[in-house]
């Protein structure tokens, strides 16, 4: 069974206590959790360590595609750009909150610009709306 990977950058892993008002007040990895065994959940606070995975991901026939949701890192990592942009494994970019309704700096996102799509501003639900695109 190809499995869907979720790789999440920066802070992530504090969803759930950080800026509530932003980005709700239920931990992102038990609501991944609950997508089932159909997807493989990393978090990372590494921009180096998302560039390895990413790569990884691209070598293993197992993962059919990637979601990523690279935080911060979504506006100034040309190095994550760039390994998408080498990949051939589908990519979607997701935000859980809608970055173009927040400060300026976070309206250039150079990561969902090398992905196929992206998915922001839905909450935790971004998630699952990405998901809907490798279905089979």
């Amino acid at each position: 069974m190809s499995k869907v990977l979720i790789i999440n950058g920066p802070n992530l892993n504090w969803v759930g206590k950080r800026e509530p008002d932003v980005y709700g007040s239920k931990s992102l990895e038990v609501y991944l959790e609950g997508l089932g065994d159909s997807v493989e959940v990393v978090f990372t606070n590494v921009e180096g360590e998302i560039i390895n995975i990413l790569q990884g991901a691209e070598e293993n026939p197992n993962y059919k595609g990637i979601i990523i949701n690279a935080g911060g890192y979504s506006h100034t990592s040309i190095a994550i750009a760039d390994t998408i942009r080498a990949m051939s494994k589908p990519t979607i970019s997701v935000h859980i909150s809608n970055v173009f309704n927040r400060e300026t700096q976070r309206h250039t996102d150079l990561v969902a610009a090398a992905c196929m799509g992206f998915v922001g501003g839905f909450g935790l639900r971004s998630y699952e709306i990405a998901l809907l695109g490798f279905r089979d």
